[in-house]
């Protein structure tokens, strides 16, 4: 059987779909949703994103949408909870905001400022790090709630746009870096 015996890198490599010129000319979109689409593949991504932090966290958090996917299986596998970092204004209740620079203009993230009980060890998971600006201001946020992030998972790492740079001093775990 082909994924007993390949590299959780190249499962992503196989499943993923590589779409050219998205967004834009130039780029080739590498698509993350078949990965999620094969049951067994899945089950290893989930695995391998939360083994090296196994014991450490008391609630993972996901960022919208993909983290959203990532997070709440790998919540139910390890038996935590999930924290939902959202998008500006899809929270109901009171929240803290934590801005950052997009390449054209900026974005807010934001989380409830009841869900992060202080001290809570938190494990933050993304699809993809690129910029490190999303997954940087998810931490700074999860912090301001009073929580203590204990890691970054990720499926995919750009390696050239730097984002591990900007997140030094972290633990950044990717499955697969391009």
């Amino acid at each position: 059987m082909q994924l007993e015996t390949e590299s959780i890198s190249q499962l992503i490599d196989r499943l993923a779909a590589v779409v050219p010129d998205y967004p834009e000319p130039g780029i080739s979109f590498k698509d993350l949703t078949p990965v999620f689409a094969d049951a067994q593949g899945f089950k290893r991504i989930v695995d391998a994103i939360v083994d090296p932090f196994r014991g450490t966290f008391d609630v993972i958090a996901g960022l919208e949408a993909r983290g959203f996917i990532l997070a709440s299986a790998a919540a139910y596998a390890t038996g935590t909870g999930m924290l939902t970092i959202r998008k500006k204004g899809k929270l109901p209740r009171e929240t803290f905001a934590e801005s950052y620079q997009l390449e054209y203009g900026e974005a807010t993230l934001e989380v409830h400022c009841d869900d992060v009980p202080t001290g809570t060890r938190v494990l933050i998971l993304d699809d993809v790090l690129a910029t490190g600006g999303t997954l940087g201001a998810s931490t700074k946020l999860v912090e301001r709630a009073g929580g203590i992030v204990v890691g970054i998972g990720v499926v995919l790492e750009l390696e050239d746009l730097g984002g591990r740079g900007r997140l030094s001093g972290r633990h950044v775990h990717s499955l697969s870096a391009v």
